[in-house]
């Protein structure tokens, strides 16, 4: 649900520079700050169960008071006065302080060391992450002394995934994907080729499959369609740090490899792939990709989208773009755009669509200055539960939806009035998929009214296509080093080198831009930064136990 605005976020909250970790212990200098720390008793509150969760032991009448930092403004900081926090202050009788902020903000709790008892990042590959042991406490101490149940709701995979050095997971994540999740259906494919409906049955329902083929479809569209935009795809951003869907997405649809021979691999000077880069160069010429395509911004695609302007979308991410395609459809309800075979590879790779991976996305510490890691953990446990999972994405039962035999979830009639007519009232009273510190895809696909009709059609689409790329995740350079430097100027050098051959006057200039792109690439010392990236890679093989 959260993908594309999960890139951008991270694009924009960069987590962590090393000076930050000077306050939390990057030298030999800091061993004293990762001793051990002194957890307090719980024996006259309550006896830990493994069978139980321990919320509903803790006889603790005082309500406790946590502070939980997100590193977001976006985050929405209120706290008990909707449906779904009221119920968790009821609950586990806790009441929450949020906090938010940036980069700066959090630099500023590591240098002072007055840590929030609950801390919220973005990245886990930071220092922030990987010195995790430094600052917050480690998550399996935690359920042995307080809560066992905890094991039972998180996923093992997960919780290896984030072992330190030391053997201890000290974060645990949302939207975390398993090769369980991969495999059990409940998660859907979040890419596709889209064309509008009656485009595609106006030019003949013509073959996109190929180079030859999409820039003649694009002509067609052209001829028929001449105040169309025959050719769109998801906005680049400004600053160089994402290509829109002209690159990692096309490269799932082609079925580029990611390593090779167990190395990481260059998706972007595939041949496979620079052979479709040259076809949409042709399209780009014959006039049908709008240079405007290259400078909008996500409000100017979305308002596109939703005027049906694009007769076709290289489409990242459509549950992101549900709302402008559910408004398109609800206007134009025989010109939907539809998921159809587009843009294959040349050398018959199958297509390997990647949804989020089991990294996650926002990662939830408790920080070892916690006051009450006793609830802290306790809430970990009960947001993880299907009891939590449930409250968070749908409300409570009886009131805002029912379980029917099928184990379906079914918004009540109420409910769905209020979601469909009163969005405000919806999100201020109610908060309904919007707590999502601990949410997981699986509990949305519950709810076969979780994703609007509109991206329906392109989940069934991509069935089958989903394919797991753990080895390759967070494999990037650690922040402040030399490497981390160089990668980052080669991918901003990528991004404009791709919108230059995109442009190119013909294919001569395109190939001298990407051998110029190979020769910047080889001045900053790209071998080096690959030789970190396969490091990463064996140590993440060994985490999944590969």
């Amino acid at each position: 649900m959260f993908k594309l605005s999960r890139k951008k976020v991270m694009g924009t909250l960069a987590l962590a520079s090393v000076m930050l970790l000077g306050a939390c212990g990057n030298s030999k200098d800091d061993s004293s700050k990762k001793k051990e720390v002194s957890l307090p008793s719980i024996e006259d509150r309550y006896t830990p169960d493994e069978a139980t969760p321990a919320w509903q032991l803790d006889k603790k009448e005082e309500t406790t008071k946590l502070t939980w930092y997100v590193n977001a403004d976006w985050w929405n900081t209120e706290y008990g006065k909707d449906m779904v926090t009221k119920k968790i202050k009821e609950d586990l009788n806790v009441d929450i302080e949020f906090i938010t902020g940036d980069d700066t903000k959090l630099n500023t709790y590591f240098a002072g060391g007055d840590m929030p008892d609950i801390v919220t990042i973005f990245d886990s590959n930071s220092q922030v992450a990987r010195k995790a042991d430094s600052w917050a406490l480690p998550l399996q101490d935690l359920a042995k002394k307080y809560d066992p149940y905890f094991n039972t709701v998180t996923r093992e995979e997960t919780l290896n995934w984030y072992k330190l050095s030391d053997g201890k997971s000290y974060g645990y994540p949302d939207y975390s994907n398993t090769q369980t999740d991969f495999d059990s259906g409940d998660i859907f494919a979040r890419d596709a080729f889209i064309i509008r409906k009656d485009v595609y049955e106006a030019i003949g329902k013509p073959d996109f499959t190929t180079p030859e083929g999409f820039i003649a479809g694009m002509n067609k569209i052209k001829e028929k369609f001449p105040d169309l935009i025959p050719f769109g795809f998801n906005d680049f951003a400004k600053d160089g740090s994402s290509n829109g869907s002209m690159d990692g997405v096309v490269q799932d649809m082609l079925g580029v490899p990611y390593t090779k021979d167990d190395k990481y691999y260059d998706r972007n000077l595939d041949e496979d792939y620079i052979n479709w880069v040259k076809a949409f160069r042709q399209v780009h010429q014959d006039g049908n990709i709008s240079d405007d395509t290259f400078t909008d911004d996500g409000d100017k695609f979305k308002e596109k989208l939703q005027t049906g302007k694009y007769a076709t979308v290289m489409m990242g991410s459509f549950v992101n773009q549900g709302i402008p395609l559910q408004t398109f459809k609800a206007n134009n309800p025989d010109s939907e755009y539809i998921a159809v075979d587009g843009i294959q590879s040349t050398i018959g790779n199958e297509s390997t669509l990647t949804q989020a991976g089991i990294s996650g996305w926002m990662i939830n510490y408790i920080g070892k200055e916690c006051k009450d890691p006793a609830k802290a953990i306790q809430l970990f446990t009960y947001l993880l539960s299907d009891e939590g999972e449930l409250l968070t994405n749908f409300g409570i039962e009886g009131e805002t939806y029912t379980i029917d035999d099928d184990k379906k979830v079914k918004w009540t009639d109420e409910a769905r009035k209020i979601q469909q007519d009163s969005p405000e009232k919806w999100q201020l009273e109610y908060r309904m998929g919007e707590f999502i510190q601990f949410g997981h895809d699986r509990f949305k696909a519950l709810n076969d009214a979780s994703y609007v009709d509109a991206v329906k059609q392109m989940q069934k689409w991509g069935e089958g296509k989903l394919t797991s790329q753990f080895p390759t995740e967070n494999i990037g350079p650690d922040a402040g080093t030399q490497e981390a430097r160089a990668l980052s100027a080669i991918q901003t050098n990528w991004s404009t080198t791709l919108v230059g051959m995109l442009r190119a006057k013909d294919e001569k200039e395109l190939d001298g831009l990407l051998e110029q792109y190979k020769g910047f690439q080889k001045d900053n010392k790209i071998d080096d930064v690959n030789k970190v990236r396969n490091e990463k890679i064996e140590e993440n093989k060994k985490k999944l136990g590969m």
